[in-house]
């Protein structure tokens, strides 16, 4: 299945993080075209998946996780976490996970 989807994990409690905005853009636009923008369910997911695999297509693209707005942490270290990306084969599915805190963030591709 191709397309993109992510899913939020919070690290301080191990639990995924409902609630969350989170939003698609295509960065080889300029400015940036945002393709979707939704919440994330009570899993940490999105109940659609980012890009549809209808729709995929290689290209640069960026998800932007608005942490600062779900941890409301005035220490925090980022209000928003943009993780840019590519994809090179349309075929595949591009899942992208994010686990954060107020303080921390990381992401990987998982499947």
């Amino acid at each position: 299945m191709a397309g993109i989807s992510t899913h939020v994990l919070n690290l301080t409690t191990g639990r995924p993080i409902a609630g969350m905005r989170v939003e698609l853009y295509d960065v080889a636009q300029t400015p940036a075209q945002r393709i979707t923008s939704t919440r994330t369910n009570a899993d940490g997911r999105t109940d659609a998946p980012m890009l549809a695999a209808a729709a995929a297509r290689t290209g640069d693209f960026e998800l932007r996780f608005y942490t600062g707005e779900h941890f409301k942490e005035p220490t925090a270290l980022s209000d928003e976490v943009l993780v840019r990306f590519s994809i090179f084969d349309a075929a595949q599915h591009y899942h992208v996970p994010m686990l954060c805190s107020p303080w921390f963030f990381n992401t990987y591709r998982g499947s």
